[in-house]
């Protein structure tokens, strides 16, 4: 008779929230993989916005007006932070998750501040936004002691 490893909780199966878990872990790898990755499409669009070519439509009034020059540096800086914050999120770092959740937050705002300059980019990135900060928010990190 064939024997089944035993689970944790003494069961061969695995609980539903057990699997639930499993899910949201692996959402927490896919946004730190986004964070990645929407820090280097972050750090291209400040380049962009620096260069001063002709990428971004010129606004004429707008609320929040901001020169191309300065939301480059700002898209440039926070994409920086971003990519580093994916990365930690993927080796496993814990400061990254909450940080993560920070910068995401801030993301999701100039995001929407920057909406007049590229509004298609602006409204994926937010939902990107969104999207980690539930990930992040939702992740249970295992007690040491069963890890």
């Amino acid at each position: 008779m064939a024997q089944h490893a035993a689970h944790p909780t003494g069961s061969p199966h695995t609980a539903p929230t057990e699997r639930r878990e499993g899910w949201v872990t692996g959402g927490v790898t896919f946004a730190g993989v986004l964070m990645l990755c929407a820090g280097v499409l972050a750090v291209l669009q400040g380049i962009a916005a620096i260069a001063e070519d002709n990428v971004y439509a010129r606004v004429g009034t707008y609320v929040y007006e901001i020169n191309l020059t300065g939301w480059g540096w700002i898209h440039l800086v926070l994409g920086v932070l971003v990519a580093i914050t994916g990365w930690g999120l993927l080796v496993g770092q814990s400061w990254a998750r909450y940080t993560g959740i920070a910068l995401a937050a801030i993301s999701l705002i100039l995001q929407f501040i920057f909406l007049p300059y590229q509004p298609v980019w602006s409204v994926v990135m937010m939902a990107i936004d969104v999207f980690i900060i539930w990930a992040l928010s939702t992740w249970r990190e295992e007690p040491a002691a069963t890890r």
